[in-house]
């Protein structure tokens, strides 16, 4: 179901008071749904919002396909009511939803990308960790940190100078011969692709501090969505050149067993 207007006293407009997921849908159909479906069930036992039914969810995308690939993204409010910060009692969660034709971007498959460190530190909050509420104004307030567009992504911290994934994706490296990616129970989104990538056993979970960074023997950032693109070079807040890595060699290892979970060439 499609909603054009959100009522003024939504709690999800008043206060962030909600959750949302966005999907990748090939041919109409969604992509590690069962996964998106998991962390929005997660979500909404944290906040103590009743989880949408089933049937109501897949009404978001059981609609013709306007395009091969499209974006669909899912908003679930805590709905109206309630007075100041007081939770409405019952509460009738309010489901929005929007489905926008996609181009994935091939060439960064290919060629990498190039991301900078954020200044802004990520806040510890374990109860919402790990889940994708509607209040990202610390990942608003990273992105407003540059402008350029040969920057695709800006990496965020926390306070105790562990790097935790970037503004809108999940942060992967190599160490050896396995694949790592940060822990989220603190603080930052525990993407679908990573989830499912932890699940089938292709990645492990692991502190990445700031000061080895730079010395990993590769770097990726990745979500459900964009799929996987390897950093090729990482800059300071400053645009300094913290590392260079040189393009990849013949298979991509974290793209050949991610990209397949999309649907995407390895």
């Amino acid at each position: 179901m499609t909603m054009p207007c959100v009522p003024f006293d939504d709690r999800g407009l008043a206060y962030g008071d909600g959750l949302f997921e966005t999907v990748l849908l090939r041919e109409g159909q969604p992509v590690l749904w069962s996964y998106h479906q998991a962390r929005l069930a997660s979500g909404c036992q944290r906040l103590g919002i009743p989880m949408p039914a089933d049937s109501a969810l897949a009404d978001t995308w059981k609609t013709p396909a306007e395009a091969p690939l499209e974006v669909l993204k899912v908003i679930v409010t805590r709905g109206s009511g309630g007075r100041g910060y007081a939770l409405p009692d019952p509460v009738a969660p309010r489901l929005l939803s929007r489905r926008t034709p996609f181009a994935a971007s091939p060439e960064r498959w290919q060629q990498g990308v190039r991301v900078r460190l954020c200044q802004l530190r990520l806040g510890h909050q374990p109860q919402l960790a790990g889940i994708k509420h509607l209040n990202r104004l610390e990942n608003v307030l990273a992105r407003r940190e540059w402008r350029a567009s040969a920057i695709a992504e800006g990496l965020l911290l926390d306070h105790s100078d562990n790097v935790i994934e970037a503004t809108s994706m999940n942060l992967f490296w190599q160490s050896g011969q396995a694949l790592f990616t940060p822990f989220v129970d603190g603080c930052g989104v525990a993407g679908t692709l990573r989830a499912a990538l932890l699940e089938l056993g292709h990645v492990r979970e692991s502190k990445l501090p700031v000061s080895v960074l730079s010395s990993v023997e590769r770097l990726w950032v990745g979500n459900s969505v964009q799929g996987v693109w390897p950093v090729h070079r990482l800059d300071d807040p400053q645009g300094s050149i913290l590392r260079t890595w040189p393009e990849v060699q013949g298979p991509d290892p974290l793209q050949r067993v991610a990209h397949p979970l999309l649907g995407y060439p390895a």
